[in-house]
């Protein structure tokens, strides 16, 4: 059984960085694609950034601010986080897709005070 397992979430002030950690626990398969997903108090999850290959894509909020990286041979996979906003705080997911099956991790609170 495949298992995702996301570190670094905290509490920082605005402004602040912090750095996630994904790794996979449990069997190891190769993943297409990996990302970040964010769901706030009474907001549906939404997508923070994703890599495929070498192509990365983020949400428009988050452009400019946050950097997904990502190591193929230890399948995981990282988000840097700089200049973060009160509006940044929420559940971060890491997201694994192969081919023909979904990979999420349990979550990892990040909170930016303002």
């Amino acid at each position: 059984q495949v298992r995702l397992v996301e570190s670094g979430g905290g509490i920082v002030q605005a402004g602040g960085s912090l750095r996630l950690s994904c790794a996979p626990s449990g069997s190891i398969v190769s993943m297409r694609d990996m990302g970040w997903y964010r769901q706030a108090p009474g907001k549906q999850r939404e997508l923070v950034a994703t890599i495929t290959g070498g192509s990365t894509k983020y949400a428009d909020s988050v452009k400019g601010r946050f950097t997904i990286s990502r190591d193929n041979a230890k399948n995981t996979v990282a988000l840097q986080m700089n200049g973060l906003k009160p509006e940044d705080t929420a559940v971060y997911y890491c997201n694994g897709k192969t081919w023909t099956s979904d990979y999420w991790g349990q979550g990892t609170q990040v909170t930016v005070s303002s």
